[in-house]
């Protein structure tokens, strides 16, 4: 015998359900539904507890205890809303080395030498090539290359998007990866600003390159991707030769604060890196992510715009 389920709401008879499902009483239906028929005739759930669903989602506390949150600053948490990413093994870390794609044709040494031209530019106005580096010297380099690093992946994702839009066509997966690389190295930044906060000239130094870079990066992407995604391989090279650099500073004991230092709560959350992690630890893991965007832009940059990414989500 099939049950039904009703309720009289307003004058008006209301079914719930005319065949109720297999273990569900009327009773049971009855009390799951009382939110369809309130003051007012609003029918839209407003207590979130009540809801079955409810007890089966991570309570705050046990969501941030299960994601490891640790305190930054006084009042302040880490909060994972990051996207899927790779997570290096120390041998992995260890592993990476130095390597380089020999340019090919026009496009491939006009994007070499481009990238030359700004390593050179930016090593003798910086002060690079010149004396040793220290703790503030080197983070003063990171912030800044970092806050340039994170433009090309989200303006290549940005102009794939628009394109999608526009032409009525599938992306093909290149977007997610773009995006993924952009917040990377939007989290080497935020890493190394957990150790040092900029002047105000430094930020306006900032805000004048990213202007500039990010309107030329534009333009550039329109007209030929394979450049940019050339242009952004060779320019990770560029960051594991000098995270590379970095790291023989610190095991040639010419950065000994670092040695000494443990790695930041920001980085071990976002790595999930040991809690003994030091600050090499964070450095092998920042130069072992430029290297997979090196890898990752080379092949893309050896593609047709319309061909399929090979990257899956975090890969």
């Amino acid at each position: 015998m099939a049950l039904s389920c009703a309720l009289r709401c307003g004058g008006r008879r209301i079914v719930l359900a005319r065949s109720l499902p297999l273990g569900m009483s009327a009773a049971r239906c009855l009390s799951t539904s009382t939110a369809l028929c309130t003051p007012g005739g609003r029918h839209f759930r407003t207590d979130l507890e009540s809801h079955p669903l409810y007890e089966q989602l991570p309570k705050p506390e046990q969501s941030a205890k299960s994601k490891g949150e640790t305190k930054l600053d006084a009042g302040e948490q880490y909060e994972d809303y990051t996207m899927p990413h790779v997570i290096w093994g120390k041998e992995e870390a260890e592993s990476v080395e130095i390597n380089h794609h020999t340019p090919q044709d026009k496009t491939e040494k006009a994007a070499y030498y481009t990238v030359q031209l700004l390593r050179f530019s930016f090593d003798l106005f910086s002060g690079y090539k010149f004396g040793t580096m220290n703790e503030i010297t080197w983070l003063r380099r990171i912030i800044f290359l970092e806050t340039v690093a994170g433009v090309p992946g989200f303006m290549g994702a940005m102009v794939r998007h628009l394109q999608s839009l526009r032409c009525f066509r599938r992306d093909h997966g290149w977007i997610h990866t773009l995006l993924e690389e952009a917040e990377n190295e939007r989290m080497h930044l935020l890493t190394a600003l957990a150790l040092r906060k900029p002047s105000r000239p430094y930020r306006w130094a900032v805000l004048a390159t990213q202007g500039i870079f990010t309107n030329m990066f534009f333009l550039a992407y329109l007209i030929s991707p394979r450049f940019c995604h050339r242009f952004v391989g060779y320019l990770e090279e560029e960051a594991v030769k000098t995270y590379t650099h970095c790291l023989a500073d610190i095991d040639n004991g010419n950065l000994k604060m670092w040695a000494k230092m443990p790695a930041p709560d920001i980085a071990i959350n976002y790595w999930q890196l040991g809690e003994n992690a030091m600050m090499r630890d964070v450095i092998l893991a920042i130069r072992a992510d430029e290297a997979h965007h090196r890898l990752v832009n080379h092949t893309l940059g050896g593609m047709k715009p319309t061909d399929k990414n090979p990257f899956g989500p975090g890969q």
